[in-house]
């Protein structure tokens, strides 16, 4: 039933993947699928923005995610599970939903995590954005 399976984490969040990673793992044991492990940074690029950061800060910012998330696999995620980083700038919602397309991923399992207004509690705000904006499945994990 499902091939690809897409986990976004915040790394510097554990609530953004404690609940929803078994979940995910558990699911591509079922079905054999794959994980990718996404992780979103800002912007740097914009150029009102990256006029504030240092030359290479993007560039050296992907690489520095990048190694955390291969420590991240290495600690939490099993050898047989076949797993993909990937690491994407812009808005979480938007640029989830644009990687998921692009990698052609099945399901988006994902956590509900941020509680910062009244209707955050409901679901978050950008897990909300991405079932409400995603043409493939979203598995929200509580």
């Amino acid at each position: 039933m499902y091939n690809k399976i897409m986990l976004p984490v915040d790394l510097n969040e554990d609530a953004s993947w404690s609940k929803a990673l078994p979940t995910a793992l558990t699911l591509c044991r079922s079905f054999d699928a794959s994980l990718h492990l996404v992780t979103v940074l800002p912007d740097f690029n914009m150029p009102i923005v990256g006029a504030y950061f240092p030359k290479n800060f993007a560039k050296n910012a992907h690489e520095a995610i990048t190694k955390a998330q291969h420590a991240f696999i290495k600690a939490n995620v099993p050898a047989d599970i076949r797993t993909q980083c990937v690491v994407v700038d812009g808005s979480p919602w938007e640029a989830i939903i644009n990687v998921a397309k692009k990698l052609e991923v099945d399901l988006i399992v994902m956590a509900s995590h941020n509680k910062r207004k009244f209707a955050d509690y409901v679901l978050g705000p950008n897990a909300e954005h991405v079932v409400h904006h995603s043409k493939m499945s979203v598995m929200i994990v509580r």
